[in-house]
């Protein structure tokens, strides 16, 4: 997953928000945890084959010597890629790197030696009870001659001459064969015990975390909560294999239909939740069908809302000094954290040239994922600053807010969390919910941008309504029929389907929803604002798809897999209410913020080798996504003349100076990406399009 960014989690990891000694140091632990459980699961699995090691002082910790190398040439990879990464993409001293890795050798070091001294110490109490037990040098001889070992060591599948008595000396095997096999069984059998009761405990450990998750002290790096879930499945599969053997796989089968029985039928439900809506009320739960969505956009209900959205309009206008101004919409791209803060970037730098107008010029906001979330904390901060607080659009300080780490609350959860810990629940109005990724993931943003996020849809309602703030609207995808959800404190069923003449064409079905229209007993207007915000960004499996309350029950994820750009919903209310748009207004501009360059240039799919002959068709749709959207929403956009607007279109990209510099299309940003993000405003392209701003913004 290096395109999304997750190679930082080890590279980098951060803990309580700085990436230092100590979160190293606790990366190092877990990785040693890892190693030790491989070895352990191993030393189950295998020790048969090498019953020399019975006979020997510490037989765990000479097979852990002579099953080195895998780790040590992993450690060599690691380390490698980490002096680069942080040279590169960390812009650390090389002091700083120094501290880095003496914190993952010092973590390391202590986990392994802990583990060792465990071992030392078990096998200490496993001789005194072999032979305080009554076992004494008698029991050693083979007293059944038909269990005489075959060979001195190793066993017919694994051949072993000599083994490392110690890392640098290496001796012959001894001959076993007038030990035993009872007592040698006997010895490996305690050292398994003693193994098991290690893992056990690193389990309870993730417990342990994910209760106390919400507490900053408990949310280890990512990369640590992640390795130590690895080495608990490394164990579980090997005591899978070591009790079950050839029943271990027709076990999980079974196990998985249990699963999917108890899931069928709601004895457990491990899917997230829209926080703030009612779940409870099953009777009232609105039916998901062709009728039902066709009865939420009757001409009926599309008049009055249209007639309550031109009271909107009405009320922008108001705001405005010229008797025909300039109206504005802003459609904002997907793509993370990078989006986030690209975006952000841009508007701070357009409220500049505007003379801090920028959002009273603007009548709406739309668009997908990353992009929505910058574009809503610059709206929230705008709004404090005009209800009186001592806020500097322009301060840097937000930037840094917006581009902090989403990712490693994220996975830490999904790992302590949905994946180990028992379900703990958090309470919104009457309503509870579990606390998952979904749920760590909104409260990390609303801390990021210092908890102005952290609102329900009703509180920012009016201001919507009398254009006091920019309207928005949050767009999610139902993974059903890819029909467009579409959130807003305003009711909008004119966006359900294009407008068209009846009298032409026959009637269509909607593809898109009005979400507080078909949810309006579920109390819609009790939405997180962070929650919109996150089916907005759904990005798939880092984020759970959100599950609503219908039937059958429908699931929504990105709004990037509909449209990436923000164009489809921005260009569709224009043409509905393009009417009011002709008399109010002198034109329409369009600003799109977007986190790649136009035209499709950007990453061609190329064929580099024979295989791609058979994968790149099944890759084509993949590869290419973003860009027949950007082609099919350009010839949409050329349909303008048919609005009869005056209308224009800036477009602000993200371009970075090189293109091995682009960052990473995830929750997470490098030093060096958060300062290529930056640099990216001031490219050539936009540096133009700022200047065609200014003219437009008079």
């Amino acid at each position: 997953m290096k395109m999304y960014g997750v190679d930082s989690l080890y590279l980098a990891p951060e803990y309580l928000g700085n990436v230092n000694f100590l979160s190293t140091a606790i990366v190092g632990i877990a990785l040693g945890i890892f190693i030790m459980s491989w070895n352990i699961t191993t030393f189950i699995l295998f020790s048969r084959h090498f019953k020399f090691l019975a006979t020997t002082t510490n037989p765990f910790l000479k097979y852990c010597i002579n099953n080195a190398g895998i780790p040590l040439v992993f450690l060599l990879f690691y380390f490698i890629n980490g002096l680069s990464f942080g040279v590169y993409k960390e812009l650390l001293s090389l002091w700083e790197i120094f501290l880095l890795i003496s914190g993952f050798l010092a973590g390391l070091f202590f986990s392994i030696s802990g583990s060792f001294y465990y071992f030392f110490r078990a096998d200490k109490t496993i001789n005194r009870h072999m032979f305080m037990g009554g076992e004494h040098t008698e029991n050693f001889n083979q007293k059944d001659q038909s269990h005489i070992l075959q060979t001195s060591g190793g066993s017919r599948l694994m051949k072993v001459q000599s083994y490392f008595h110690r890392p640098l000396t290496i001796k012959p095997v001894r001959d076993v064969s007038h030990y035993s096999s009872a007592f040698i069984e006997k010895i490996f059998s305690r050292h398994h015990f003693a193994a098991v009761l290690s893992i056990f405990a690193s389990f309870v450990f993730l417990i342990i975390v994910g209760f106390f998750l919400d507490r900053h002290i408990f949310q280890l790096p990512a990369a640590a909560s992640i390795t130590i879930f690895f080495a608990i499945l490394v164990a579980v599969a090997g005591a899978f294999s070591y009790f079950l053997q050839s029943w271990s796989v027709p076990f999980l089968v079974l196990l998985f239909i249990l699963f999917n029985f108890l899931y069928k039928y709601e004895v457990i439900d491990p899917t997230n939740k829209a926080y703030g809506l009612d779940y409870s009320n099953r009777k009232d739960r609105p039916i998901y069908d062709q009728q039902s969505l066709l009865n939420l956009c009757t001409p009926e209900h599309v008049k009055n809302d249209m007639d309550h959205m031109i009271e909107v309009l009405q009320n922008w206008k108001k705001k405005q000094l010229e008797k025909k101004p300039v109206l504005f919409v802003i459609a904002t791209s997907g793509g993370g954290t990078r989006s986030a803060t690209f975006t952000l970037n841009i508007l701070q730098y357009l409220d500049s040239l505007s003379g801090g107008k920028l959002m009273d010029k603007t009548f709406m906001i739309t668009g997908a994922s990353g992009g929505m979330l910058g574009a809503s904390y610059f709206r929230e901060l705008a709004r404090e600053k005009a209800n009186g607080q001592p806020i500097k659009l322009q301060d840097k300080q937000y930037l840094h807010d917006i581009s902090r780490d989403l990712l490693n609350p994220m996975l830490s959860s999904l790992i302590a969390r949905d994946l180990t810990s028992p379900a703990q629940k958090f309470k919104i109005g009457e309503f509870y919910y579990i606390k998952d990724r979904g749920y760590a993931f909104e409260q990390k943003l609303a801390e990021n941008t210092r908890w102005l996020l952290n609102k329900q849809l009703k509180d920012i309602a009016d201001d919507e309504f009398t254009a006091k703030i920019p309207l928005m609207l949050f767009n999610s995808v139902i993974t059903r029929d890819s029909r467009r959800m579409i959130i807003s404190t305003q009711p909008v069923s004119f966006l359900m389907k294009p407008s068209y003449d009846t009298s032409r064409i026959s009637e269509m079905d909607p593809d898109a929803v009005d979400f507080g229209a078909l949810f309006s007993k579920q109390q819609p207007m009790n939405l997180r604002l962070l929650s919109a915000l996150r089916m907005n960004a759904t990005f798939p499996y880092i984020l759970p798809n959100v599950w609503l309350p219908s039937k059958p029950v429908i699931d929504v994820m990105d709004a990037g897999l509909r449209d990436n750009f923000g164009q489809e919903s921005a260009l569709r209310f224009l043409f509905v209410f393009r009417k009011w748009l002709q008399a109010n207004t002198s034109k329409v501009v369009l600003i799109q913020i977007r986190d790649r360059k136009s035209g499709g240039w950007e990453n061609p799919f190329e064929s580099d080798n024979i295989s791609e002959i058979i994968t790149k068709p099944m890759l084509l749709l993949q590869n290419n996504y973003y860009k027949m959207q950007e082609y099919n929403q350009n010839e949409i956009i050329s349909l303008e003349s048919f609005l009869n607007l005056k209308f224009n279109k800036l477009s602000f990209q993200y371009a970075p100076r090189k293109e091995d510099m682009t960052a990473a299309l995830n929750f997470h940003l490098t030093r060096r990406e958060k300062q290529n993000i930056e640099d990216a405003t001031g490219n050539e392209n936009n540096v133009k399009t700022f200047e065609k701003f200014k003219a437009l913004i008079k």
